[in-house]
């Protein structure tokens, strides 16, 4: 198959694997490779860019700084389609009535709109975007965390807020997280909302870590738990071969939304 007849998503896989690979790639270098011309080139490092994959710089692209999130509206804009599946998956395990977590996240939010056909909910949350998708209607009883709320994403962090959570017992948690290692675990960029997210774990029966599969071999500033510790993982891809082994392990039930299809389970 020539380079030019991939699909734009082939596309810019190869793009993506080329920067990463070599660290930098220049558009020219790109379009040879790929046997196409520069401004479709330049057109998908624009997406790409604006998707957190890769930093756009004079010429080409390099990755963007590992230890630094995007902004959450960005964030809720990269992967949408991913995010929604997974988002419908993890929200089908909820039941009416149930009581539940969930912290601030791109991919949490996706869920607080997925469950928002569920009946008399107890939610409890730092996130004022959740707080507002799920309060006043069907019945639910929705707990929002105190503190100062940060200006991008309308999260409430700190000590006021862990202390708040601390003081509920609910049957599912759902954690958004920022990446996974598969030494380190789940990882996040900020202390306070590592620390937020590990108070969440310990109230609850059950974690629900949502993730796309963006997130698995990324590594994030803060350790936030081992995989051993999360219960059900939902994802839309499936993890690499060790992600899958290590998961298998630690007894956590994998799930793999199909984009709106059947649900496959592994482990």
């Amino acid at each position: 198959m020539r380079m030019a007849s991939m699909y734009r998503p082939d596309r810019q896989s190869a793009i993506l694997q080329a920067v990463r690979l070599r660290g930098a790639a220049s558009v020219l270098e790109l379009a040879r490779e790929l046997g196409v011309s520069d401004e479709t080139i330049r057109r998908d490092l624009k997406q790409m860019t604006a998707d957190g994959l890769i930093r756009k710089v004079h010429g080409g692209a390099v990755l963007p700084d590992p230890l630094v999130e995007p902004g959450f509206h960005q964030r809720l804009a990269e992967n949408a389609a991913a995010k929604t599946a997974v988002a419908e998956l993890a929200a089908a395990q909820v039941r009416n009535g149930d009581s539940l977590m969930l912290d601030t996240g791109s991919t949490t939010a996706f869920v607080a709109r997925a469950l928002r056909d569920r009946r008399d909910l107890l939610v409890v949350t730092n996130s004022v975007d959740i707080a507002r998708t799920l309060a006043t209607r069907n019945g639910n009883r929705v707990y929002m965390a105190g503190g100062e709320l940060r200006a991008d994403d309308g999260a409430a962090l700190g000590p006021s807020a862990t202390a708040f959570v601390g003081q509920f017992r609910v049957r599912l948690a759902f954690l958004s997280i920022g990446a996974i290692d598969l030494e380190d675990g789940l990882m996040d960029y900020d202390l306070d909302e590592a620390e937020f997210s590990r108070v969440v774990m310990r109230r609850s029966e059950r974690t629900i870590v949502v993730a796309d599969h963006s997130k698995f071999g990324r590594r994030g500033l803060v350790a936030v738990c081992p995989l051993s510790a999360v219960d059900m993982l939902v994802t839309d891809t499936a993890p690499p071969p060790a992600f899958v082994e290590r998961l298998r392990k630690a007894d956590a039930t994998l799930l793999i939304a199909d984009r709106g299809k059947s649900a496959a389970t592994v482990g």
